[in-house]
């Protein structure tokens, strides 16, 4: 009896502490991780967890989610996140993810970060710490980024930097447009590739074309310029740039501005339309117009040459006055120390003591030498010369005219200042003047010479009139006078009392007085279909304006960086993305 009851009371002990233990184990399985496959939701379009090695589900510490740890996968319509620890909650369609977050979406993008959230009903994920998004094309490290399924766009505001094969951008913020591979960035934005370096403040960068497109005032450096734009496109692939709105190119001693630009790089070749401006800083010469083509010397590949027309004008500093040429057509070749200007077609130039007209010219500046073409007519001062081509040449050290040749009946007249009708007159096969300080103080005239001159005495009386013929006439001049003139060879001269002398006689063969097309100031510069031309742009321009949108405009997409950042991501979620960041 009393073995039975010892056996009774050994029983009882083992059965409380098998008790104890399946409570125990019970109270464990409750409570403690376990390895487990989750079980799909209810709803197919929902969040699914596909695997971890533990799950727990503490409502105290975490309501409302369930805690998966160690080799986390998560899956949403063709999105896949893999990480360390994932909270998922399950009424509300959201995941928070920690610890080598990578978030796959297809072959599109890849982004890992140590941080990131993802609401499986807004399809909009959230990504922070040590963020890099990558697509086929493509590199992108930020700290923070946004990502919108729907709209499959993603975007950051707190520095980021894209690397893809060519360039390196960096920008303080930035949105990715997927299906378009578009970056479209905001504020203090920079664009680096071997060959140049954009800055802007909006620009709109295409991945896969290399194509830029910039807005407000935004500079395009390279080694050998710089470019200022407000509106300007540049293919960084090809070295090809389309520049709007008064934009510019500057070179090392050259500038280029225009309302449209054409540049390439490669060829070192621009072509600017409307309200043109090049400025040649070493030669001191600005050219106008409304088209102009310009090419650029680098490494003895091209020739330097500038070619400007509609209303196209040259203004060249000499000697602290401007000398102003225009023509229908003008061309600038050569590098600077052996620059050639060449103008065409109705040519008209001016400065304060020297104006003219031919229908072409030719002007090299190291030989000195400029030559009026057909048809010319010079004014100097008082003095009016014509022939079939008349030579000018100056000084390179004084840059200051020294002589003049005109070739073929040449013909020289000076309006007598006295008296009110007449006019001295030489004229011969061949002119030579002479220049002290850009004034005529010495002409020769050589073959065939003849005169006609107004003398008067110190009292001012018209004491004669003089003409005749001459194998050659020489004339001194003082302030633009005539103060004596000389024959010689082969003298057949008379000197006429001024009552004898015909007034039908007193002027020589081949006298034209042309001073009413002299040319007297830069309004007048310009023949009448040639001040056409202004008008003309003003309306095409407003044309434009009103009527088309610029090319530039065409592909920019306008975007809200204020509203959608964090549109659709849990509120309770972002307070427990601080935490995680801490």
């Amino acid at each position: 009896m009393h073995i039975l009851l010892k056996f009774d009371k050994k029983i009882e002990a083992l059965r409380k502490y098998i008790y104890a233990v399946v409570l125990l184990f019970s109270i464990f399985i409750g409570n403690a991780q376990t390895p487990t496959q989750p079980i799909a939701p209810a709803n197919p379009n929902a969040i699914r967890i596909l695997h971890s090695d533990f799950i727990d589900k503490n409502q105290i510490e975490i309501p409302g989610a369930i805690v998966f740890t160690g080799n986390v996968q998560v899956e949403h319509n063709g999105v896949r996140i893999n990480c360390n620890k994932a909270y998922h909650y399950t009424d509300e369609d959201y995941v928070k993810a920690f610890g080598n977050v990578q978030l796959n979406q297809g072959d599109t993008i890849v982004m890992n970060s140590r941080y990131a959230e993802y609401n499986g009903k807004t399809l909009l994920a959230y990504a922070t710490g040590d963020v890099n998004l990558r697509s086929p094309d493509s590199n992108l490290t930020t700290d923070t980024i946004y990502f919108d399924r729907n709209k499959q766009e993603a975007f950051y505001r707190s520095w980021g930097t894209i690397t893809n094969k060519e360039n390196t951008l960096k920008s303080k913020s930035g949105r990715y447009f997927l299906n378009s591979k578009k970056y479209v960035f905001k504020t203090a934005v920079t664009v680096v590739n071997p060959q140049v370096t954009i800055k802007t403040n909006n620009l709109d960068f295409y991945d896969n074309s290399g194509h830029a497109y910039v807005y407000g005032p935004s500079t395009i450096t390279s080694k050998e310029n710089v470019i200022h734009t407000s509106n300007g496109f540049y293919d960084t692939k090809n070295d090809v740039g389309k520049l709007l709105d008064k934009s510019k190119i500057v070179y090392n001693n050259r500038e280029i501005e225009g309302d449209d630009i054409n540049y390439d790089k490669k060829k070192n070749f621009a072509k600017a339309t409307n309200n043109v401006r090049i400025t040649d800083t070493i030669n001191n010469m600005v050219a106008t117009g409304h088209y102009a083509e310009l090419y650029r010397n680098i490494g003895g590949t091209k020739k330097d040459s500038m070619f400007i027309t509609k209303k196209a004008l040259i203004k060249t500093l000499v000697e602290k006055d401007t000398m102003y040429l225009h023509g229908k057509k003008i061309l600038v070749t050569g590098p600077q120390e052996d620059r050639t200007i060449r103008a065409f077609n109705n040519v008209r130039f001016f400065k304060t003591d020297m104006s003219g007209k031919c229908d072409s010219i030719h002007s090299n500046n190291k030989t000195q030498l400029t030559k009026l073409i057909g048809k010319p007519v010079l004014w100097n001062n008082e003095n009016q010369m014509t022939g079939d081509e008349i030579h000018l040449v100056g000084n390179n050290k004084t840059e200051k005219l020294d002589s003049l040749k005109i070739l073929n009946n040449a013909f020289l007249i000076q309006k007598d200042t006295i008296g009110e009708d007449n006019y001295n007159q030489v004229k011969g096969q061949v002119l030579y003047g002479k220049f002290r300080d850009n004034k005529l103080y010495q002409v020769d005239l050589i073959k065939n010479t003849e005169k006609l001159y107004f003398m008067y005495n110190d009292k001012n009386e018209l004491v004669g009139i003089d003409k005749g013929v001459s194998s050659s006439i020489n004339m001194q001049l003082e302030d633009n006078k005539i103060v004596e003139l000389t024959s010689f060879k082969q003298i057949l001269s008379n000197t006429y009392p001024d009552k004898d002398f015909p007034k039908n006689a007193r002027r020589l063969r081949g006298f034209v007085w042309r001073i009413d097309e002299k040319i007297t100031s830069l309004d007048n510069i310009f023949p009448d279909d040639e001040k056409e031309i202004d008008a003309k742009v003003k309306i095409e321009t407003k044309k434009k304006e009103s009527e088309e949108q610029k090319p530039m405009d065409v592909l920019k997409e306008t975007t809200d960086y204020g509203k959608s950042d964090k549109k659709g991501i849990n509120k309770k979620a972002k307070g427990t993305s601080k935490k995680a960041k801490k």
